[in-house]
């Protein structure tokens, strides 16, 4: 008579069972099956991701290389920092970077907070009609291409232009403001703010929607008047919001918009326009890839470390903000 089998205390003992997998699996596929439909939205927004902000990384050691297309980014030879070098002792370079540093700070002192302003604004504005009608007329020309928008500034403040119209009606004198250097900065400043302070708005308006309401109201009972409660409700409030936004602002502040400037960039304003991002395309079509990628990682790191170093400051001063 044959023995019967008895399983050892060992295998008895096991806490993973030999079904566990196939209940894994089995789960894995009806979480899939159920959800199929959020993943197929996700992925060609995740797949473009991937290449045009992952993929593109590989570039990188091109500022490290002596580039040769025969042989390719990995195999061309090293070449150190010898293309930073190059990059900090040239006279173009030092001038797209001024360049830049001058109209990315005056975009961060005027163009940040008008979007700020807008919404508070419109947030004491009672009538919905009106409000809803400013709204409409700024968010318009956010989903206008920089080249409609450069060429309503070109018809406009060109020398027969409707702005110099204006000036001719009431005694002044006229110029072609678009080929004047001195106005490439104020010019750029209002035509940002003039795109972009109406989309902006958005999300600080969405933030004043969600400010308790006897919060104001228990500030009239105390006699606050508009000005008192926008300086110690409205502000205070949006603070967290204004926060974030700063610091993603911050993290592109070389950034300055290549498209904007490009398009408003004439043969007599060019030693105001050139910036970095106009510096790196200009060294693409020479071929001189090395010192175009050089220049880019140049931009990338001071965003990074102006954005860990705002970071900071704002966890200095409270540590429930911040982005980590």
């Amino acid at each position: 008579m044959s023995k019967l089998y008895l399983p050892s205390k060992e295998w008895k003992r096991s806490p993973y069972p030999a079904s566990r997998p196939a209940a894994q699996s089995g789960w894995r596929r009806k979480l899939l099956r159920k959800h199929s439909g959020l993943i197929l939205m996700f992925l060609p927004g995740f797949l473009l991701f991937l290449l045009f902000s992952y993929v593109p990384m590989y570039g990188i050691l091109l500022a490290f290389k002596q580039f040769r297309i025969v042989d390719g980014i990995w195999n061309s030879p090293w070449a150190g920092l010898e293309h930073f070098q190059r990059l900090f002792t040239g006279e173009d370079f030092l001038l797209a970077l001024k360049n830049t540093l001058v109209i990315a700070s005056l975009k961060l002192v005027f163009t940040f907070p008008a979007p700020i302003v807008l919404a508070i604004l419109l947030n004491e504005v009672r009538q919905a009609a009106f409000r809803r009608i400013v709204q409409t007329v700024s968010y318009l020309p956010h989903f206008f291409s920089w080249v409609i928008l450069a060429g309503i500034l070109f018809s406009f403040l060109g020398s027969e232009g409707g702005f110099n119209q204006m000036l001719r009606f009431i005694g002044l004198q006229p110029a072609d403001w678009m080929l004047d250097p001195d106005s490439f900065y104020p010019i750029i400043v209002i035509s940002t703010i003039w795109q972009s302070i109406g989309w902006g708005s958005i999300i600080y308006f969405a933030a004043l929607s969600s400010i308790d309401p006897t919060l104001y109201e228990a500030a009239v009972a105390d006699g606050a008047g508009r000005w008192k409660q926008i300086a110690h409700i409205t502000i205070p409030s949006l603070m967290p919001t204004i926060i974030i936004m700063f610091l993603l602002y911050i993290g592109h502040f070389l950034t300055v918009g290549f498209d904007q400037i490009y398009n408003l960039t004439t043969p007599t304003n060019s030693s105001r326009a050139d910036i970095l991002d106009t510096y790196v395309l200009r060294h693409l079509l020479t071929m001189d890839y090395e010192l175009g990628a050089a220049a880019g990682i140049f931009s990338s790191l001071v965003g990074l470390v102006l954005v860990v170093g705002c970071n900071g400051l704002v966890k200095l001063y409270d540590k429930d903000q911040g982005l980590w």
